[in-house]
């Protein structure tokens, strides 16, 4: 038994107008939103208990019927914030799926994720280069660092990095706990120092990156799932702009087959 979470509860500030009247989740990419598209993945791959984590304009995600749980504090915090606003949901049995609410993904990636049977598994795409070329004139502006151990495992993410040598893969912002480790997960971050400032942030608004660098420093093992591509995150209109000139073109299938 498997389940999925799919953190959806910022702003989407970067995407307006198509998010003012909707989260980002549901702005449609190729005549589908990217919930719609997430979804049918997951439904796929045998997982069809999925939570949404909604915030901004929650109600429009509620009023498609799926399952939502709120952040009420959507305005002044982060996707960790809202990941343990689910915690009820994340159970004993089972290994968890969470999945960020603006990227969408191939079949194939999930399965890669879904054989992983370490304590944590980060889907990391070794063909980053090409597809951050595609978004920005300078990739090292833009990407983190993802170093990675001789036999897979994650050392360092969620860095600037000075040089591609700190680049191994892009975290895609899809991952999954083992279910054993699950009951340990919010002890960890309840724990936390909530004053503390966690790459730059304070706890509240804390990165997913930073918290998995925190359970790696408390030696949890973060196996690399490596894919080539297969992915997209709509993160701006110039993103969005970007994928429907490529699909018009016949070019977007190299980066992330959508149909």
């Amino acid at each position: 038994m498997r389940k999925a979470i799919i953190l959806a509860a910022g702003l989407g500030n970067r995407l307006r107008p198509f998010t003012d009247e909707a989260p980002k989740c549901l702005v449609q990419l190729i005549g589908k939103s990217l919930l719609e598209r997430q979804l049918a993945v997951l439904e796929s791959c045998g997982i069809d208990d999925v939570l949404v984590v909604g915030g901004y304009k929650a109600e429009k995600i509620e009023a498609l019927g799926h399952t939502l749980v709120l952040n009420k504090e959507f305005e002044t915090t982060n996707m960790v914030w809202s990941l343990f606003e689910a915690k009820d949901h994340f159970g004993e049995r089972g290994d968890l799926v969470i999945g960020y609410g603006d990227i969408v993904y191939e079949k194939r990636v999930l399965e890669a994720l879904l054989a992983c049977t370490d304590d944590i598994g980060l889907v990391s795409d070794l063909g980053w280069r090409t597809y951050w070329e595609q978004r920005t004139q300078n990739p090292l502006d833009d990407v983190e660092s993802f170093r990675v151990s001789d036999d897979g495992y994650v050392g360092e993410l969620g860095q600037k990095p000075e040089s591609r040598d700190e680049i191994q893969g892009q975290f895609t912002g899809l991952i999954k706990i083992r279910a054993g480790r699950i009951p340990e997960l919010f002890e960890v971050y309840s724990e936390m120092d909530k004053t503390g400032i966690y790459d730059g942030q304070p706890f509240e608004k804390m990165y997913m990156t930073s918290f998995i660098q925190h359970l790696i420093d408390l030696n949890w093992r973060v196996k690399a799932v490596p894919v080539t591509h297969g992915w997209l995150e709509l993160d701006t209109v110039d993103d969005l702009t970007l994928y429907e000139n490529l699909d018009a073109q016949g070019r977007l299938d190299a980066l992330c087959r959508l149909s």
